[in-house]
């Protein structure tokens, strides 16, 4: 069953009113899931909708937070998000370090006490429209054994990055520090499928294809999946995450991350405020000429799509390439939408005296 995106975006900006968010921060988190569907991250488009709802009458995320900057030097700051919406706290972040970049050549913000704040591309590539490289990175939850471990330390902790070109589609890299992102197996279970090898592991550290390891005591695996396919590499990159959006900006880091469920509450015991987030924005002319890197980009971007293929394989692309063309095929066809997630969505619209109306449906 497909969804207009259109419908979808409105349908989200409501809940969020209704949850008291004025009306721009609402526009502004809706969009940001908006934009995770339609680029095929349905595991973090309005999927989400009633995580975040659940967190709101737990009295753990703010509807009209207070941002409030902490620490400030030309170049960087550190943003106190009040329990905001991470998916407001985090556009607001990538702001400030856009306007910092203007001035001094690149712009760093890190931000504390902040809630899940969605797709790390879509606040990467708000620096796109500014002409900058964009740069993005949160921690979460953690569900994510170290190498070697079958503690759950770390969380998915994504990192993205995104640069214009001149001619070409911008390159943007968006990607889990995990072998897969925890909404992967939470789509998964909603289809009654297994998880590929190298996903998670069970409690006592062994491999599993069980979808639903995580609730039996299991973790996620780092990007690599075992030591021998380089997870020791994905522990690395989760670690930095970890390190430059909660011990730099004052979060929670490590196990002390608040769950983004709410039936389980955050440790007793926490060691900063909230989850935390980290933003870079630079100007390419602190550089290089931007209209010379832009025209060497054309070339990269180029080249490397006429990199020979394997036999059998479809044409070599770029990061942000199959986001870019699901994005024109669902905003054109709809989104398309499992049953779970409708039903989940007509009881978000019978709580709050809403209207979710399956002739929408594209």
């Amino acid at each position: 069953m497909k969804v207009s995106s259109e419908y979808l975006k409105q349908f989200t900006q409501d809940v969020f009113e209704r949850m008291g968010c004025p009306a721009n921060e609402a526009e502004l988190a809706a969009d940001c899931l908006n934009q995770a569907d339609l680029r095929g991250v349905d595991s973090h488009g309005v999927a989400r909708l009633s995580g975040y709802v659940r967190l709101w009458e737990k009295q753990r995320l703010n509807a009209t937070p207070q941002l409030k900057l902490v620490h400030e030097t030309p170049s960087t700051a550190v943003l106190d998000a009040d329990l905001a919406l991470g998916l407001v706290a985090g556009p607001h972040a990538m702001r400030l370090a856009m306007d910092k970049a203007k001035q001094v050549g690149s712009g760093w913000v890190a931000v504390k006490n902040s809630n899940h704040y969605g797709i790390a591309g879509y606040h990467a590539m708000l620096a796109l429209e500014e002409d900058m490289i964009g740069i993005s990175m949160t921690n979460a939850s953690p569900l994510v054994s170290p190498t070697f471990s079958k503690s759950r330390f770390l969380g998915t902790n994504p990192i993205a990055v995104a640069i214009p070109a001149k001619e070409e589609p911008p390159f943007v890299m968006d990607m889990a520090t995990t072998t897969v992102a925890n909404g992967k197996l939470e789509v998964l279970q909603r289809k009654g499928e297994d998880a590929p090898q190298g996903w998670a592991q069970d409690k006592e550290g062994n491999p599993t294809t069980d979808a639903f390891a995580l609730k039996k005591g299991g973790a996620m695996l780092p990007l690599g999946g075992d030591r021998e396919h380089g997870s020791h590499k994905g522990y690395c990159l989760g670690s930095m995450v970890d390190i430059f959006t909660a011990v730099l900006s004052g979060a929670n880091y490590g196990p002390w991350v608040p769950p983004f469920v709410a039936f389980l509450d955050p440790p007793a015991n926490p060691v900063g405020d909230g989850i935390g987030h980290f933003f870079g924005a630079f100007r390419i002319d602190a550089f290089r000429p931007a209209d010379e890197f832009k025209d060497h980009m054309d070339n990269w971007i180029r080249t490397f799509r006429q990199a020979e293929s394997v036999q059998g394989q479809p044409q070599v692309l770029i990061p942000g390439d199959p986001e870019r063309l699901l994005t024109q095929e669902r905003q054109q066809d709809g989104v398309p939408m499992q049953q779970a997630v409708i039903e989940d969505l007509e009881k978000l619209a019978s709580k709050f005296e809403l209207t979710f109306n399956p002739m929408q449906y594209a």
